[in-house]
């Protein structure tokens, strides 16, 4: 690569380095501090003014906001500092270093999306010597693979205020103008346990759920022929009824029985509503039969995700990438942002299918028309 970027490989190959696995298994959940306070120095050193700011109530999560200029208005670049978790055994390199192989960089993170921020450093250096008439603000954030509670710690705050964000998720560098919303709910049912020799001892829990996944089965038809958005390959909500566990033997008549199920939010859906339509429905099937139910949220959810009607910062996206906005399947912490009044998009380097995956990469060929596209966004919303 051109010597110009060596002190990005340097940058992309310390951040890899800085573990930051985020999980709802607490024996491999790890803070984030290391990456935080990595990348605090290096935008400190570049004149930002940086602010640390604790994930509550987890003491050792932490979001960064690092501001260069001052005023209202401006740009906020953000993105998250976890990854998912891994089995090293399946990479062919090693994860916590920045491989270059085949005009590939491998390494943990590297698209999702740890590698976004030195990318954000590279297109920042040559701007920093004019003055900014508005702020430029990078957001780095925590948890977002498991609870995005760095986003919603901040959404709570009301910080941070710009005119504009762009999340840099692996989109590969298409903006994104819209996703699905994520709701994952769990179901228990509470009957009677008794001797399968005699059903009157007991009420069975399963034979209950059978007509509570009836039911389900019906609301999602409906859910289907009530909400489309066009903009989605898949353009009305989905529900997967996805794990199922109750009783503890064939001789006994089942107490309880547990569903766990998700539903695909399209835009305009808000997840209280489906959930208090559901717990209606199920009421009506369980109080006539004298079944208890219990009806759990899993995680909180993801609020579905559009970009506001005529966005200034989309049509200056396509613009500059010559893509048009998009609609994507996986969720972003870009509805907190909007909830903070900012016009935002998701658009960043690398390929979402490398995500998640052994052998994590960004292609080479992502790195200048990313930090090209960066700069000029930087340029035109605060210079």
């Amino acid at each position: 690569m051109p010597d110009r970027n060596s002190s990005l490989l340097a940058h992309l190959d310390r951040i890899v380095n800085l573990a930051s696995i985020s999980s709802v298994n607490k024996a491999i959940d790890m803070s984030n501090k290391s990456v935080i306070d990595y990348l605090a120095n290096e935008f400190e050193t570049l004149g930002f003014m940086c602010e640390l700011v604790p994930c509550a109530p987890d003491k050792n999560k932490f979001n960064l906001i690092a501001t260069y200029g001052t005023g209202t208005g401006g740009l906020v670049l953000a993105g998250h500092t976890d990854t998912v978790p891994l089995d090293e055994k399946l990479w062919s390199v090693d994860p916590f270093r920045l491989t270059e192989k085949d005009n590939r960089m491998y390494g943990l993170g590297i698209t999702d999306m740890k590698g976004f921020f030195p990318l954000i450093m590279e297109a920042v250096k040559p701007l920093l010597d004019v003055k900014f008439r508005e702020p430029l603000i990078v957001l780095a954030t925590a948890d977002e693979e498991t609870s995005m509670q760095g986003a919603k710690t901040l959404a709570e705050l009301g910080r941070p205020k710009a005119r504009s964000a762009v999340i840099g998720e692996p989109t590969g560098m298409q903006p994104v103008r819209a996703h699905k919303g994520i709701m994952m709910d769990s179901i228990r049912l509470s009957g009677k346990s008794g001797h399968s020799s005699d059903p009157g001892l007991g009420n069975n829990a399963l034979d209950a759920m059978y007509a509570v996944i009836g039911e389900l089965i019906r609301y999602r038809k409906e859910l289907k022929a009530r909400y489309s958005n066009d903009l989605f390959k898949i353009p009305y909500p989905t529900m997967n009824l996805g794990s199922i566990h109750g009783g503890d033997n064939p001789n006994r008549i089942c107490g309880h029985c547990t569903l766990e199920f998700d539903v695909r939010l399209t835009p305009g859906m808000h997840m209280d509503s489906v959930r208090a339509e559901i717990s209606e429905r199920i009421s009506q099937i369980t109080n006539p039969l004298g079944i208890q139910f219990e009806m759990t949220p899993i995680f909180t959810g993801v609020p579905a995700f559009f970009a506001k009607e005529n966005s200034t910062l989309l049509k200056t996206a396509e613009e500059l990438t010559g893509h048009t906005g998009i609609s994507v399947a996986f969720g972003t912490e870009g509805p907190f942002l909007q909830q903070l009044g900012m016009d935002t998009i998701i658009m960043g380097p690398g390929n979402i299918d490398q995500a998640h995956q052994p052998d994590e990469y960004m292609s080479m060929k992502m790195i200048d028309p990313c930090i090209t596209a960066l700069r000029e966004l930087v340029i035109r919303s605060c210079l």
